[in-house]
């Protein structure tokens, strides 16, 4: 597991600000960003060309392009949080988050990240769940840990709560969509 980890080159500062600069413009979301990249080699000069892109597709307003105080605000949002921004081929960055189609080019990541790096296995359900669906999501969860998995899901109450309650002994990794500081 460790040679895995080991794998990816780090962003300089100067990168990752471009990098979040680039994901938080107007109409650049992972596939996007992906592009803009293998086309123009950098997410500086990709910031550069936005709005020349923008107008060559036809569109009569001005496209919003992140700013680097905008930027830096958000790297200092989650610092204080405890947290740090991973790029998509960073060694710390998921593996198997990586092979997704459309995965977030960063991550907003707080704990210990090695748990990226061992098996893992998804508890999802319903916000209303059953008394009965719970003690079996937790069941499950309590099983996969004892078997080394680690736990992920999204941290809603119902399901995703019973599974990271049953897993916080052994593994748990909670997916936050609206950011480390909007669960």
């Amino acid at each position: 597991m460790a040679e895995r980890a080991a794998k990816g080159i780090r962003l300089t500062e100067k990168q990752r600000i471009a990098w979040l600069r680039l994901i938080r413009s107007d109409n650049v979301g992972p596939v996007t960003f992906r592009d803009l990249i293998n086309h123009f080699g950098t997410a500086e000069t990709a910031l550069a060309m936005l709005p020349e892109l923008s107008a060559r597709g036809g569109s009569s307003r001005a496209i919003r392009v992140a700013s680097e105080q905008e930027a830096l605000a958000e790297l200092e949002a989650a610092r204080r949080h405890g947290a740090q921004f991973i790029g998509i081929g960073e060694p710390d960055y998921p593996s198997a988050l990586r092979q997704i189609d459309g995965a977030p080019p960063l991550l907003a990541v707080r704990g210990d990240l090695a748990a990226f790096h061992a098996p893992a296995l998804g508890i999802v359900g319903s916000r209303n769940a059953s008394v009965a669906g719970a003690k079996f999501a937790a069941m499950i969860a309590t099983e996969a840990g004892r078997a080394g998995f680690n736990v992920i899901s999204g941290l809603a109450r119902g399901i995703d709560t019973a599974a990271h309650r049953a897993s916080l002994s052994t593994g748990t990794i909670a997916a936050l969509a609206g950011g480390i500081d909007k669960p």
